[in-house]
């Protein structure tokens, strides 16, 4: 498909970044920073995930009425589309390393040739937002109804092509670590609810300390997201978890955001090791303020495409 089919459906918002449309809403991006803990103790961005942010006029509207206004032909259409503001967003703000976690659902892309047409788009997205393919991180749920092994083969698929896989939702439902070991992506998201249950009582931190530390031994680094206040940071340190997602370091914002002045990128640091951070006490990040524009709907914690 040629590189104008792919991007003609985009619109450049004034302030530079990009959107796109479906039937009566205006599709934006918002973008909430995955914070690494780094040796020395500092944050620093790692990553984004992208998050849709739906109006209707400057209304702004939970992502669920979109999706149930979507037609099944256009399913696949808007996956894309998604994808490729996320992309074009995240290029827009020039960090020299920050990925960009974008959800894929591979079920959506039946036929090879179908799959091969999306990997391609992605790569275009890619080029022209000036990141390597290394730094787009397909996000797959941790559903027991995928068959294991599409996502698999899907997981093997990516990484070939130089991409990178997260499983999202750990622990949501019967998640099956061994599921997660097939599968062998580069990271897995921790469910917030099934964290904050088994964090309760010392027993539960101990069996959570043993899952982070098997996922180590495949080389596959955990996320904890949806962290709410600092304890539940500190607790991520103790656990040796150094990927961390929440309202208690930042907020999603509208892109093009106000990362780049809150949090400039650490010039000559380089990813620590995985789960190498020390015991010395989290430093405090605070959240900022509310995202740009109207306030958006607290989805933190739930999959947006």
């Amino acid at each position: 498909m040629a590189p104008k089919s792919i991007f003609s459906n985009l619109a450049r918002e004034t302030d530079g970044s990009w959107s796109t449309t479906y039937a009566p809403f205006t599709l934006k991006s918002a973008l909430q920073p995955i914070f690494r803990r780094l040796s020395d103790g500092r944050f620093d961005i790692d990553s984004f995930e992208g998050l849709v942010r739906p109006y209707q006029g400057t209304e702004l509207v939970p992502p669920a009425q979109l999706f149930k206004q979507v037609h099944p032909d256009d399913i696949e259409a808007i996956d894309s589309i998604l994808r490729t503001i996320h992309i074009l967003n995240t290029g827009k703000l020039e960090r020299s390393r920050a990925r960009i976690f974008v959800n894929f659902h591979p079920g959506l892309f039946g036929t090879p040739a179908k799959m091969r047409q999306e990997v391609e788009r992605m790569r275009l997205s890619a080029h022209e937002a000036g990141m390597s393919p290394d730094r787009i991180v397909c996000e797959v749920a941790d559903n027991q109804g995928s068959e294991t092994r599409l996502v698999a083969d899907f997981a093997e698929h990516m990484r070939a092509m130089g991409f990178r896989v997260a499983i999202a939702d750990y622990g949501a439902g019967d998640s099956d670590i061994e599921r997660v070991k097939l599968i062998k992506p580069d990271y897995v998201k921790f469910e917030a609810a099934w964290v904050r249950h088994f964090m309760r009582n010392s027993a539960g931190a101990a069996l959570l300390r043993v899952i982070v530390k098997q996922f180590a031994s495949e080389g596959i680094e955990p996320i904890f997201e949806a962290l709410e206040d600092e304890r539940e940071i500190e607790l991520c340190l103790d656990l040796g978890v150094s990927l961390m997602q929440g309202y208690a370091l930042a907020r999603p914002e509208l892109a093009p955001t106000t990362f780049n002045e809150r949090f400039p990128e650490l010039l000559g640091s380089t990813r620590s090791s995985l789960f190498s951070a020390p015991s010395a006490s989290a430093s405090h990040l605070n959240a900022g303020p509310e995202p740009r524009g109207p306030k958006p709907v607290r989805t933190f914690g739930k999959r947006g495409i």
